[in-house]
């Protein structure tokens, strides 16, 4: 499979010539100023950095320039139960590939009631199949966060898409986050592209992957082990008792 056909999102940039200021937000964090085009893995592209850096709102961008409902959910969601997304998109240059993709997904760890709740909604005004169908049958309302998440991820994917994931690790537990990295191949053999914004070390593993740090130096792309997110894990792990020491030491 030619990998550079296959890609539904090639890449990013900003359309900096219309920028009104770069002393507004969200164009004055560090990470937009100074960004020009970011190339996407054909596979998985993470998107990474403290909070604040940016990068929630640049994935937020990027889902709706593809058409997606700000909330979340796939291309066919519209619903809005408060409307704060950025401006971003309207500057943002999607570059696309030549394939398009027949399935895709917004899921986000802090609107995802909003998006269970639409799917309820849809419901009750009738048609068939009903929309929870997809998503595995048993109304999201009625499992835990995590459970309802991740059976979203397992259910609702079909493949031969474009997946948008917003901090997916804020509902799964570290078991949950491996079991993930399983799907998440799976789905790339069945010729399905991923951007992901996360914190976990163990979710930006993923091999066939470019990782994007976001920082007050801007955006620069980085391999696991250079992360602050893996490096800090791994030193705290390493030599618990003296992180400990110096965090609780009064």
């Amino acid at each position: 499979m030619n990998l550079l056909r296959s890609q539904y999102v090639r890449g990013i940039s900003l359309k900096r010539e219309e920028i009104p200021s770069f002393n507004q937000y969200p164009f004055s964090l560090p990470s937009l100023k100074t960004m020009d085009e970011v190339p996407f893995h054909p596979k998985v592209t993470f998107l990474i950095g403290e909070n604040g850096m940016g990068k929630s709102t640049l994935l937020e961008a990027v889902a709706v320039a593809l058409g997606f409902n700000a909330e979340g959910g796939s291309f066919n969601f519209n619903f809005s139960t408060f409307d704060s997304h950025s401006v971003l998109g309207d500057y943002l240059k999607v570059i696309k590939g030549i394939d398009r993709p027949s399935d895709g997904f917004f899921l986000r760890a802090e609107s995802f009631y909003n998006v269970a709740s639409n799917i309820e909604e849809m419901d009750r005004e009738g048609g068939a199949p009903k929309v929870i169908d997809s998503f595995g049958g048993r109304s999201l309302h009625e499992q835990s966060h995590g459970e309802a998440f991740f059976s979203t991820f397992l259910h609702r994917f079909r493949g031969n898409g474009i997946y948008i994931l917003d901090e997916p690790e804020a509902a799964l537990s570290p078991l949950r986050q491996m079991s993930m990295l399983t799907r998440i191949h799976d789905l790339v053999r069945e010729h399905s592209q991923f951007i992901i914004a996360t914190h976990s070390p163990i979710i930006m593993a993923y091999p066939d992957a470019a990782i994007y740090e976001f920082s007050e130096e801007g955006i620069s792309e980085k391999k696991l082990e250079e992360t602050n997110h893996y490096r800090i894990m791994k030193q705290f792990f390493d030599d618990k008792k003296r992180m400990l020491h110096h965090l609780l030491d009064e």
